[in-house]
């Protein structure tokens, strides 16, 4: 029962205080002992990913895209572990279309190439003719929070993102690089991150309260294995929407628990589909099906489901991370051929080399 009850809890914000988990535990009703022993026991079995801020990498100047690549299947894997050596590159996986890798890229505000000149030379380098690059234009929904029974659930409050940038100081890009990665499971986590941060805990506070107010931070909370839990089918329905709907229909997919991403985004002459649904259910037959019924219901007659049929990477970028540049102080994709459009070296994008 107290698992059930902490996998609900867990995925909500926690409250960024000084003992967070002993608030967890008064609110669940157990001791914080109890508490922090199931949740290693839950991270040890593979049920909870990482526990940490989770930030908005748009809202500190990261520039950012879904990236879909039309591979042979043949090179499908050699592919992709090419495309999962940089270090912008968080999810990555194969899905069932014509256009078979998709994959998240995210580049720094101080990155010497664009977003878009970093896909290129990557498809350059994987020999790779055809892809389409898919940023957001608008996000109507972004709360993985699996704790409903049937993919039609309703919620009232749908998160709707609001679109900030801040500028960072150097302080508070140590802060980000100390919080963003598994806190400490301890009575005081954030007493051991200003320590090693060098400032003290109420500052360190006082700075992560301020960057969730301002959306720097979208929350803090648990990330999920969510085949672990039950959620095998994965589906990206994506839909073709005129204009003038986008709004309209990407309120109402927000509302349901089912799906737990809700973009616009651009589109190309190879890719016409402009918003973009992130739908988990039990089973494909029960995705495809709320696909097909909202689908009538709308009156949305060009969609398409992709499900993922293997993952090559799912990690969140390190930001500010030094994977980023080169061990001489030279950035990540800085040009390395004069006069040539993009370099040919794949090392100009990927410091460890193939």
């Amino acid at each position: 029962m107290l698992r059930e009850i902490l996998l609900k809890r867990i995925q909500s914000h926690i409250p960024i205080v000084s003992e967070p988990f002993k608030v967890l535990a008064e609110e669940i009703g157990v001791s914080e002992k109890t508490l922090l022993e199931e949740i290693h026991r839950l991270k040890e079995e593979g049920f909870i990913r990482q526990i940490s801020p989770i930030y908005n990498a748009s809202a500190i100047g990261y520039d950012s895209a879904l990236v879909a690549f039309k591979v042979n299947p043949k090179r499908l894997e050699e592919v992709a572990l090419k495309v999962n050596l940089h270090p912008g590159v968080s999810h990555n996986y194969e899905r069932t279309h014509t256009f078979n890798l998709w994959f998240t890229l995210a580049v720094p505000p101080d990155s010497p190439l664009s977003l878009e000149e970093t896909v290129h030379l990557m498809a350059d380098s994987c020999n790779v003719k055809e892809f389409v690059i898919l940023k957001t234009v608008r996000a109507f929904k972004l709360k993985v929070k699996l704790d409903y029974s049937r993919v039609e659930e309703r919620e009232n409050n749908s998160f709707l993102s609001v679109s900030v940038k801040r500028f960072l100081s150097e302080e508070e890009k140590e802060i980000v690089k100390k919080t963003q990665k598994d806190i400490p499971l301890r009575a005081k986590p954030f007493a051991l991150l200003a320590k090693e941060i060098g400032i003290s805990e109420n500052l360190l506070l006082e700075k992560l309260n301020d960057f969730y107010k301002e959306g720097v931070i979208r929350r803090f909370s648990a990330i999920l294995h969510h085949r672990k839990i039950g959620f095998k089918a994965n589906g990206m329905a994506v839909w073709k929407v005129p204009p003038e709907r986008v709004e309209e229909i990407g309120k109402f997919f927000a509302s349901f628990k089912s799906v737990s991403h809700c973009y616009e985004r651009t589109t190309s002459p190879l890719w016409q589909y402009n918003l973009f649904t992130m739908i988990h259910g039990r089973t494909k037959e029960e995705v495809i099906s709320f696909v097909e019924r909202v689908g009538e219901e709308l009156n949305i007659k060009d969609y398409a489901v992709l499900f993922s049929t293997r993952e090559f990477k799912k990690k969140r970028i390190e930001l500010f991370s030094e994977e980023f540049y080169e061990r001489k102080g030279k950035q990540v994709g800085v040009y390395t051929h004069k006069g040539e459009n993009f370099p040919r070296s794949f090392k100009a994008v990927f410091p460890k080399g193939v």
